[in-house]
């Protein structure tokens, strides 16, 4: 027998020997592991040969000893460059297989626990709505405060097209299949399985194995329209509805009578296709695609569901009697067949349906599935009416004892119809307030306005748009001579103004303005949408847009100066009674990734606590309500972490019933890829929303100005210590961009986006995305962190007494709490051993050592300090289940990192084949895909 043969058993086991203190309820998971690797194992040997899971075997023994610090990694770092490109292509592609395995082992294995919660009857688990009803309940809240709080409620997660999910559509199809058999298996009786489900999980790996897991060329925009979209069939469809009707129950239940939550409080959003902000295939017909997708895929599910219950909803009346209305509804189906004359139900559904085949006829130009328009039945106008009739349906049921019918399916549409009506979710558009300025200054020349609007100073332009937006009258006829950047620009506004006509407002409910630094800035857009009649500025009762503006403050400057700005936009008289006819609501974005790169981690979170604080205050003062909508990315350094704590650790009024938040690259599939997972994280954002808005979670109480103050100094500490690395050490982005893969992360085909705003060699000019996405591959994952243990240490000094209040805030306080467990997940993930091979990169020794040097000091520096605030021994001692991940995945991280230093120092020495580029590109894919949250 070959050795390689042997090795196949090694296979089995993650680890060569568990730590000692794993749960005897992590053996289900442990055993996932060991069955995928091996399976794993077979295909590589059957495909590659044994020399090739010899090699891979060898070196995933060295890698968990590396681990386990039994050895150094300079010998394997060694022995694995000397491999030729080929046997290095064959052991990426193993370890990219073997973390996408114990990804889904761990998915898995959290399912499982929480079905066994369940039937244990344990108590609701934090962030379910069950428990934030509890809390609820033994708050005894007035109906009057409830009403008052929850007005206009809204929880939207909004999906944007950021590039950071590298996983190909047909890879996670694959692992779907897998993800399948394993569950099989749990619900067979004590696991028990046949030749026939092996043999299926071993062609499942196998198809894996032979899958490619990279694109042969760059996602179009259309493909990450048509990405998005798959969640709602996977997940959307059935778990956005169920949670909304829940919260009606429970609401109603308790606070009867007050009229809470007449409209949907959950409904999703996005930006994939009205996004332009850097990207150039943002066009009107861009535009239009998307919202043509997106009504298809509502109307579509609208029809599939009608059918199914027209099936369903057999009764006859020679057994029940429906309602007048509901005859009125069966009559007017024409539906004449004499096998449903005794079924009035079958035929008020088939009049629905027609009516409903009839409105996708008249909005797409035909009709999803194979329901069709009947002469003389008219088109619903608006989902309210498809509402009514369902509404209709429903009284109907219950009148004869149906009603658990009426609680089942109809119930599921009934709740679709009103959120996702005929749009299935609000597209917002989103552009860069450079852009706006260009486009109206070129609008106001050719109209003769205003020879040079740049040149203008900030009051006289507002004086010169305040008063164009009291004119009904457009600046430009339709022929007019304009730049290309100018006639795109117009284009879009226009075929947003056509959407919203065909398919109502919700459709395009938002428009967001990058880099908002002023009043000019906001009224430049609302110049704009009067410009194609989206903005009325003389309507009966006032100015009326049925788009909302509004303004994004992304860096630390601009969020210092959030609350100025937007207190000079209500200053603007137009603009408030604008707003006045939107029911006084404004939204505000809070950029979370441009900040972080401009000031550094904490410098960051503090600044956008603080804006939101005084936004708060503001608006309470102006007599308006404040909707926030938070810019968050998939790591800590671009706002990520755990949304239920992070939405918990806003500042009192910053919720207000109201949230918004973007769902960007690799965490949607994490959240939303199936019914299971997406009920857990859309229930965390609204239990966290309800408790924010109802509760008091600060706990600060009296104390909250002197907590303020202490957080102002530690931020301007973080933020000196982060602005002297990055953006004041000479060298600094010579040495970023040596010792990363920012260059090579442009050639992966992972998006249709552009990595930089403009062309140009600063930190400014690159996006936050790869910025971070870069220091995720060195696993430095400097924006997480770095700054913070200099400003810890520094305000700390000797002081016993200065740690123990800055301990006493991390018990109390949900704000500093939450920032410094989201830094120590990034502490733990960061491992500067693997990041020194990265360091070697840089050709100049001087500014190696020089810039690598500090950030190590500053590394220790942080993680000593957190550990004395926290007073735990380790990181992540308050997040067991990370710890547990860590110690599963990233053993098959370490040959991934040391072969792509070793292909990046190829490459850039001149082995420009292209299987040298696939092995850069196959090892950044690898090691997202291991990190889960990386861009």
């Amino acid at each position: 027998m070959s050795e390689a043969t042997v090795d196949v058993a090694d296979l089995r086991s993650h680890a060569d020997s568990p730590p000692p203190d794993e749960r005897a309820d992590e053996l289900p998971l442990r055993e996932d592991i060991r069955l995928l690797g091996r399976v794993l194992g077979e295909v590589i040997g059957e495909q590659a040969g044994p020399d090739v899971l010899d090699l891979v075997e060898s070196t995933r023994r060295e890698a968990f000893r590396i681990r386990r610090s039994e050895v150094d990694r300079v010998e394997l770092a060694h022995r694995l460059a000397e491999l030729d490109v080929r046997s290095a292509n064959h052991l990426i592609r193993a370890f990219s297989h073997f973390s996408v395995l114990a990804n889904l082992a761990e998915d898995i294995h959290h399912e499982r626990r929480r079905r066994h919660h369940r039937r244990a009857g344990s108590p609701p688990q934090k962030g379910s709505l069950a428990a934030t009803f509890a809390l609820l309940d033994r708050a005894d809240l007035p109906a009057d405060d409830v009403a008052r709080e929850l007005a206009g409620a809204l929880v939207c997660p909004v999906v944007t097209a950021h590039p950071t999910e590298v996983r190909r559509k047909t890879v996670f199809q694959v692992q779907r299949q897998i993800t399948e058999l394993i569950r099989q298996r749990d619900r067979a009786v004590d696991g028990d399985v046949d030749d026939a489900w092996s043999a299926q999980l071993w062609r499942s790996v196998l198809t894996l194995w032979q899958t490619a897991l990279l694109r042969l060329s760059r996602l179009r925009l259309q493909d990450e329209i048509d990405e998005a979209l798959r969640y709602y069939e996977l997940s959307l469809f059935d778990v956005v509805p169920a949670i909304n009707a829940e919260l009606r129950r429970a609401v109603e239940e308790r606070w009867p009578g007050a009229g809470l939550l007449r409209r949907p409080m959950l409904l999703p959003g996005s930006w994939i296709g009205g996004d332009r902000d850097g990207n150039p295939f943002v066009t009107a017909e861009a535009l239009r695609r998307a919202t043509t997708r997106q009504a298809d895929t509502a109307l579509g599910h609208h029809l599939g569901e009608l059918a199914e219950l027209r099936n369903e909803l057999s009764m006859s009346d020679r057994l029940v009697t429906p309602t007048p209305q509901l005859y009125a509804l069966a009559d007017a189906s024409r539906d004449d067949s004499p096998f449903r004359a005794d079924e009035p139900y079958r035929r008020a559904l088939t009049g629905i349906s027609a009516r409903l085949a009839a409105t996708a006829a008249r909005v797409l130009g035909s009709v999803p599935g194979g329901a069709q328009p009947v002469p003389g039945l008219p088109p619903y106008e608006e989902p309210d009416e498809l509402r009514a009739d369902l509404d209709v349906v429903d009284a109907s049921l219950r009148s004869h004892g149906a009603g658990s019918l009426a609680d089942d399916r109809l119930l599921r549409l009934r709740e679709a119809v009103e959120v996702f009506g005929f749009h299935l979710c609000g597209l917002d558009l989103r552009q860069n307030s450079s852009v706006h300025e260009q486009v109206v200054g070129e609008l106001l020349a050719w109209a003769g306005v205003c020879d040079d609007y740049t040149a203008l100073d900030e009051a006289a332009r507002v004086e010169l748009l305040a008063g164009e937006l009291t004119l009904r009258r457009p600046l430009v006829r339709p022929d007019a001579e304009l730049s290309e950047e100018a006639r795109t620009e117009l284009d879009v506004l226009l075929a947003a103004a056509e959407r919203v006509a065909l398919l109502g407002p919700r459709t395009i409910p938002n428009y967001v303005i990058s880099m908002c630094e002023s009043v000019s800035d906001v009224l430049e857009v609302a110049v704009l949408l009067k410009e194609v009649g989206l903005l009325d500025p003389a309507g009966a009762d006032g100015p009326t847009c049925p788009v909302g503006i509004s303004p994004l403050f992304e860096t630390i400057g601009d969020l210092q100066s959030a609350a100025s700005t937007l207190g000079a936009m209500l200053d603007q008289p137009l603009y408030r009674a604008l707003l006045g006819n939107r029911g006084n609501v404004q939204e505000v974005m809070l950029g979370y990734s441009d900040s972080n790169k401009d000031g550094g981690y904490l410098a960051a979170n503090w600044a956008l606590y603080r804006a939101e604080l005084e936004l708060v205050e503001l608006a309470r003062h102006e007599g308006v309500r404040l909707r926030l909508f938070h810019g968050r990315g998939g790591t800590v350094g671009r706002g990520g972490g755990p949304s239920y704590e992070a939405i918990r650790a806003q500042p009192p009024g910053a919720v207000a019933g109201a949230l918004r938040i973007t769902e960007q690259g690799e965490v949607i599939a994490a959240k939303y890829a199936d019914p299971d997972l997406a009920r857990r994280n859309l229930e965390a954002l609204v239990a966290a929303t309800l408790e924010s808005t109802l509760l008091d979670v600060e706990g600060l109480g009296d104390d909250a100005e002197d907590a303020y103050a202490l957080l102002d100094e530690l931020a301007g500490g973080a933020q000196r210590a982060y602005r002297e690395l990055v953006h004041e050490t000479p060298g600094f982005v010579e040495w970023f961009r040596a010792a990363t893969p920012i260059g090579e992360l442009a050639e992966l085909n992972i998006g249709s986006r552009p990595p930089s705003r403009k062309a140009g060699n600063s930190i400014a000019d690159l996006r936050a995305i790869p910025w971070v996405f870069s220091w995720s591959q060195t696993r430095i994952m400097l924006p997480g962190w770095y700054g913070t243990g200099s400003a810890l240490e520094e305000w700390v000094g000797d002081s016993a007494e200065r740690l123990e209040r800055l301990r006493d805030l991390h018990r109390r306080w949900p704000f500093f709490r939450t920032v410094l467990s989201n830094m120590g997940m990034v502490l733990a993930k960061t491992d500067l051993g693997l990041a020194a091979r990265y360091a070697e990169l840089v050709p100049d020794e001087e500014l190696r050592a020089r810039v690598f040097d500090r950030i190590t000091a500053e590394h220790e520096r942080t993680c000593r300090m957190t550990l004395a605030v926290t007073g735990d021994d380790q990181l992540l001692a308050d997040n067991p289940s990370l710890a547990r991940s860590i110690r599963n995945r990233f053993p098959y991280l370490e040959p991934l990192h040391h072969l792509q230093v070793e292909m990046l120092r190829r490459r850039r020495s001149g082995e420009d084949d292209e299987l040298t580029s696939r092995n850069i590109q196959l090892t950044i894919n690898g090691i997202a895909t291991a990190l889960r949250n990386s861009g």
